[in-house]
């Protein structure tokens, strides 16, 4: 009896941080304001060589992640994507990873439709998010 009464009181102490305990969220209150997935196109023509054709090259949306921010800048030629750069990404070693698959990936299947790189999966979702917001713009 003389040891249960110390037990629960260190208990109950142990247990008030984790009631207190609120989880962080993806963004804190000024990101959360900012409208995180609009699409936000910057579409710039430019001509590529002496072909004639022109490239247009598009911004997807920034999307907030819990790793950071993630943004791509997709360039099409025609119909078709000619290219993909990451204008944000979190600065971890599994995204530098996962970056170069991703964007292959999007060249062999011309869409968002791709998978996602193990290991990186926050910045794969947040990739192809703001993929799929280039893709809408061009298409609006």
């Amino acid at each position: 009896m003389k040891r249960a009464i110390p037990v629960l009181v260190l208990t109950a102490v142990g247990l008030v941080p984790l009631w207190r305990y609120e989880p962080s969220t993806a963004a804190s209150d000024d990101q959360v304001s900012a409208p995180a997935r609009t699409v936000t196109p910057a579409p710039s023509a430019s001509s590529s060589g002496g072909s004639g054709s022109s490239a247009l090259v598009i911004e997807g949306s920034v999307v907030n992640t819990e790793k950071g921010h993630v943004q791509v800048e997709v360039t099409f030629e025609g119909d078709a994507i000619s290219s993909v750069r990451m204008l944000q990404q979190p600065d971890h070693p599994q995204t530098t990873a996962a970056v170069p698959r991703l964007v292959e990936e999007t060249l062999q299947a011309q869409s968002a439709d791709i998978d996602t790189v193990s290991g990186a999966t926050i910045t794969s979702e947040g990739y192809k998010e703001s993929l799929q917001a280039a893709l809408d713009a061009r298409d609006a």
